[in-house]
This record gives structure tokens, sequence and C-alpha cells, in this order.
């Protein structure tokens, strides 16, 4: 056994490049040993803090406390990525064993009353410390973690609340696979042109791609559930038979009656939560989550909904009385389905506008805009990204950059993997392999944004393909740019509705013209975006933006009506999604973008729970946070972009949210921008 660990790469130092991990070398079998060697250190260092006969102080308890468990945090970082990036079954069964032993570890952990009687009595004396903002900053979020995870409940009652983590991680991570399994298991085979009838060469192109990597007979095409190839098949294709195929399966994902069936999970989960709930004396579930949000409350996130959800109802009955029209124009059958809105509101848009997706994403390959973003990144923030080959990694799709200052000096790691694959769960994220932070002299972050475009030969992107991509690489960046003394206040780890902001407000400069003129070559001649055709996307930008809007805030609405009924109340998940998507009036021929047995930011994990909003929420501080650059006269107005380095980018969870905003922004937000943005006023 002892030759065994000495011998797993996971234990070892890793000397490679950059402190990788090392990809080439680490196998499924050696994540359960080493994490039984990882926890047990872990909990060494934890006894050693709080079993100390001196006095508590914020070296000896908050100091040790951030620094401890770093060989569990760097393989626990790199089994999570692999699993969500590049799983396999034996991956897989190994997550099922090792999600309730980490989720136990966790409440040991955070329950260790030795080690919290230290933290708390800091707590107690924080006045009188003389800590500098960020020390006290860290020791506020600790103590306020442990109280969240039970640490002061009673011994019986904390018993009870470490069963029903650990039986929440086994759920999330049951819930989390089932959604794979049927993005996996699903493909659409096209056979011949009449399958295809519709369809630009890109999407042709693509679900070639998606054949090949089945393994079909080359030729062969293939539609997955993958949205970089569904939704496009759902705007173009004129086959409404096929269209209507796509739409029920991605709807259906994870409510297939059988093994992989996440209703009766999802209620499980929903019971586990609001048994949380009661332990920790709320009335509902999203009454605790929201306790460490900027929303504060339920109410103000449905206030903000609901700004949103009228006007965005009363705009698409407009719209469907024009896209009615061009369906009976085409000789399409009315009144509209789901599977049709997507197809007319594309021959709308090529009608109003003279603007056809096709015509746009030769303009737009995945290269061009990665160097697009890249340069966007240098001139607001003085950074350059410089790629590396033959660094092992842990798929041949993942590319690997260093990111270096204005002086040359090393920043961090970046790595893209953009491509959809069915070893990979589907979606859009950002991760990393390890965390920025001043420790032992500075660790420098290796940040991970994981894309799921379509493979072709020349990859190319429609203009909400580019969003993701530039939303993903703000939260990269958020990542990269930090620069706090703590890991606990590292990066992205701030609250959930402000997480958001960093993303969503570099979207803003993919819709800059000065970038797209520069980056938006067409990937065959080279030739820039014609003006024409840029002014004819500004002119469409706000096209259609009702569907967006009610296929967004719908799921965000159904997400709060669930964590917020009272503890106790047993639910049927379908059957409560039918009665809230009657009671809220969603539109038939909309629907919405998520479902709850297959709604990951709800049953994956806790993390965007009760909290779908806060895309919104970060919406408003984004739209009035980028008019800051368009006061300035310049996308890229210095003073502007180094307001938003240091109190947005760089520190982390250093401040408090609403203060970092307003030392950004110089007041609070305001709520208008957003609204406009979206045309809703």
């Amino acid at each position: 056994m002892r030759d065994t660990l000495a011998s797993n790469p996971l234990l070892q130092d890793w000397n490679t490049p950059y402190g990788l991990p090392p990809f080439d070398l680490v196998e499924a079998g050696h994540f359960v040993p080493a994490f039984e060697v990882a926890l047990a250190r872990h909990l060494e260092e934890i006894e050693a803090i709080a079993s100390q006969t001196a006095a508590p102080d914020f070296a000896n308890t908050l100091l040790a406390f951030d620094g401890a468990g770093r060989l569990l945090k760097r393989i626990d970082l790199l089994f999570s990525n692999l699993t969500a990036s590049e799983t396999s079954p034996a991956l897989q069964a190994v997550e099922r064993e090792m999600a309730p032993r980490q989720a136990a570890h966790e409440n040991a952990i955070y329950m260790h009353a030795g080690l919290f009687r230290r933290i708390d009595a800091l707590h107690a004396q924080r006045e009188t410390l003389g800590l500098d903002a960020e020390q006290r900053r860290l020791l506020e979020r600790v103590h306020l973690d442990f109280v969240r995870a039970g640490a002061k409940l009673p011994e019986a009652a904390r018993q009870r609340y470490g069963e029903v983590m650990e039986t929440l991680a086994e759920l999330t991570t049951t819930f989390t696979q089932n959604v794979l399994a049927d993005e996996a298991g699903f493909a659409l085979e096209l056979k011949g042109e009449d399958d295809l009838a519709g369809l630009p060469d890109f999407l042709r192109a693509s679900s070639r791609g998606a054949a090949a990597q089945r393994g079909l007979p080359e030729g062969s095409h293939v539609v997955t559930l993958s949205p970089s190839l569904a939704e496009p098949f759902m705007t173009f294709s004129a086959r409404r038979d096929l269209r209507e195929i796509i739409w029920r399966e991605r709807m259906a994902r994870g409510a297939h009656a059988g093994e992989h069936d996440n209703r009766p999970v999802a209620a499980q989960i929903m019971a586990l939560r609001q048994e949380q709930a009661a332990l920790h004396g709320y009335a509902n579930y999203a009454d605790y989550e929201l306790v460490d949000r900027m929303a504060g409350k339920p109410a103000a996130v449905l206030e903000l909904l609901g700004k949103a959800w009228e006007p965005a109802k009363q705009k698409a009955a407009a719209d469907r009385e024009v896209l009615t029209a061009m369906a009976r124009e085409l000789g399409e059958p009315t009144p509209i389905a789901a599977w049709d809105w997507r197809y007319l509101a594309e021959k709308v848009r090529q009608q109003r506008y003279d603007l056809d997706d096709a015509e746009l994403k030769p303009y737009f390959s995945l290269d061009n805009m990665i160097a697009a973003m890249f340069d966007c990144a240098g001139k607001l923030f003085g950074i350059r990204f410089v790629e590396q080959h033959g660094v092992p990694l842990y798929h041949p799709d993942a590319r690997l950059w260093e990111v270096r200052d204005q002086g040359d000096a090393l920043v961090g790691l970046f790595i893209g993997d953009n491509f959809a694959r069915p070893s990979k769960r589907s979606g859009a994220w950002m991760s990393i392999f390890r965390s920025q932070s001043g420790l032992d002299g500075g660790t420098l972050p290796i940040v991970i944004n994981n894309n799921n475009f379509a493979k072709a030969d020349t990859t190319l992107l429609s203009f909400d393909d580019v969003r993701t991509l530039f939303h993903e690489f703000g939260h990269g960046l958020h990542g990269l740019l930090s620069k706090v003394q703590y890991e606990r206040l590292a990066g992205t780890q701030v609250l959930r509705d402000f997480v958001e902001l960093p993303s969503q407000i570099f979207e803003n400069w993919a819709e800059e013209e000065i970038v797209l003129q520069q980056h938006a070559r067409h990937y065959q001649s080279g030739e820039p975006i014609p003006r024409a055709l840029l002014d004819k996307l500004k002119a469409a930008r706000q096209f259609n933006q009702a569907w967006a809007t009610i296929q967004y805030v719908g799921p965000a609405l159904i997400d709060m009506a669930l964590h917020s009924l009272p503890n106790g109340t047993a639910v049927d998940i379908a059957a409560f999604e039918t009665e809230q998507c009657a009671r809220l009036g969603v539109p038939e021929d909309i629907g919405q973008r998520h479902y709850l047995a297959h709604f990951q930011h709800l049953f994956s994990g806790p993390w965007y729970a009760a909290g779908y909003y806060v895309y919104m929420w970060a919406e408003v501080l984004d739209a009035d946070g980028f008019d800051a650059f368009t006061e300035a006269g310049d996308p890229f107005d210095a003073a502007t972009a180094q307001r938003l380095y240091r109190h947005i980018y760089s520190s982390g969870n250093t401040l408090e949210p609403a203060a970092a905003y307003r030392a950004f922004r110089g007041r609070d937000p305001k709520v208008e921008p957003m609204l406009r943005k979206r045309g809703l006023i």
C-alpha cells in the first residue's frame, strides 16, 4: 500500500511546467487513495490549529486555517475539473463514492467545536484586534462560513445537519450525472438532403463533426442536445417535425422515467434543503440563502424580476403577431409552437433587418474572437496572452496560454476548452486549477474556461456564442487578475449575485464597433466585416429580446417560488412546474430555457439555488457600470478601466460588494440601463 501511495502522482510534488497537474500520469484509480491521504492530512492540520494552548490570534488561527488543506485543495480542483470537462465511467464512480465522504469532511471541519471556539473568540474581539481591512474581512467571512455550515447548532442538530449535507452531496452528484447521461445518449441522425433542408454550411459542418465524434461513417450528420448544435438547428431547419423532436428532447432531459429520472431526485433535494433551512431557524430555503446575497430577501428579487416579466410578456404578444404573419406567409401551421419561434424569428430578422445569421457567422471564427477578447483585456488591463504548446493537458482540445503583465511578469495561466463532446457536461463555465493568493510568497492562478461550441474545421460562432465566450472570459479575468492576500477572499469567491458582474460587463466589449472592425474578419478572405453588416447587427440588437427575457425570467421566478415553499412542504416537481407556469402565464410558444428536471444551476449543487436571478441582478450592475465608459467617451478609457480593475476585477471578496460597486461607479446602480438595453422601456 505504501509503495502504491508513493507512486501516486497526485501525492507527489508536481514538477511540471508551471506546477500544472500531471495530466498525462493521472488515472481514475489514483483519486480515492489520494483523497484518503489528503483528507486525513487536512484534519491533522485542523486539529493542530484547534489544540494550540496559545490564545487565538489572527496568525495562529485565521491565517493558519486559510493555509490549511493545500494538498486536498489541489487534488479536489483537479478532480472536479476532470469530472466536468472530461469524465468517464471510472471517474463518475469515484465521484459517487467521494461525494458523501467529502461532505462529511466539510462537516468535520466546519463543526469542529475547538476550531470554531477560537474563530468565534476572535470574531467577538474583532474591534480591538488591530486588524487591517482585509484581515477583518477574512475573519468576518470565515466566521459566517462556519455559522452557515452549522457551527452554532446544538449537538443533536449538528449531527442531523451533517447527515443532511452528506445526502445532499450524493443527490446533487446523481442529478448532474443523470443530465449528462440523457445528453450523451441522444443524437438525431439526419439522413439525406430532406433532413438537412434549410441548414447553412456552417451547421452542416458542425453536424458532421458531431457525427465523427460518435464514430459514425464519414459524411454522416447528427444533431445533439448541446446548445451549440440544437439551438442553430431549431433556428434554421426547415423540417418542423425535426425541430419539434429536438425541442422536446431538450425539454425532457432528466424527466424520462427510469434510472436517470431526476424528478424524484430533485424532490428529495428540496425536502433536505427545507430541513437545512429549518435547522438554521429560517422559514424557507430562499430566506436562508439570500441572507448572504446582495439582494438580502426574496422580495427584492421578485421586485427586480417583476420589472422585466410583465413588460416582456406584453412585448412578446406584439412579436407573436409578427411571427404568426410570417408563418402564414411561409405556409407554416398556426398557432405557432415553441419549436417554431426561433425559426420564424430568424425569418423575420432576415426580412426586417436584412440580417442573416448565416451571413454573420463567417466573420466570427472562434480563433478571431479569442484574439478579440485577449485584445480587449490587454487594452483594459495591460495584460497579454502567450500560447504555449507541448505542455500535457487533459484533452487535445484544451489550449494553454501564459498571462503576462506590462512588465512581462507572469500573472497566471489560462486554459481554454471550447468544444462540445459526450464526456463533457453541457453549458459554459469558468473554474480554477489553482487559486491566486499571497500565501507562501504568492501563488499564481491557473484558470480554465469551458464552452460547448460545435467543433468544425473552422469553428464559426453565432453572436450569442461570442457573448458567451466573452462572458466566461470575464469570469476568467476575475480569477486571473485577483490580487489579494488570503485565498478565501480570492478571485470569484464573492457573493453569488456579484460574481456575474465581471463576466457580464465584459460582454459589452464584444459589441463595440472598434473591436468588431478589427477582429470580425471573414474566415476565408480575411476581409473585415462590412460597415453595412455592422449597422444591421446594431439595429437588430434588441430584436427578440422579449423572447430571451421570458426564457430567462420564467425559470428564475420558478426557482424563487420553489425555494420559498414553507419548510415541510412535499414537492411533486413536475406538478409544481406546471402550476407555476400557469400562474405566471409562461407563454407555451416560448417556454423556458431550463426545466426543473435538468436545471443544473439549481440541483447540481447549492450555488445557484434560490439564485438563478443573479444574472439579472448583475445585469443591472453591468449595464449601469458600462455606462461609465460611455460617459467617458471611450470604451477603453484608462481611468475608468483602472477603477474597474482596482475595485471589481482584482479585489476579490476584500470589499463588501455594494461598496466595491460604489467605489468603481461613484454611486449606487440604476435599473433603467438594464431595462433599456433589453428594450423593455
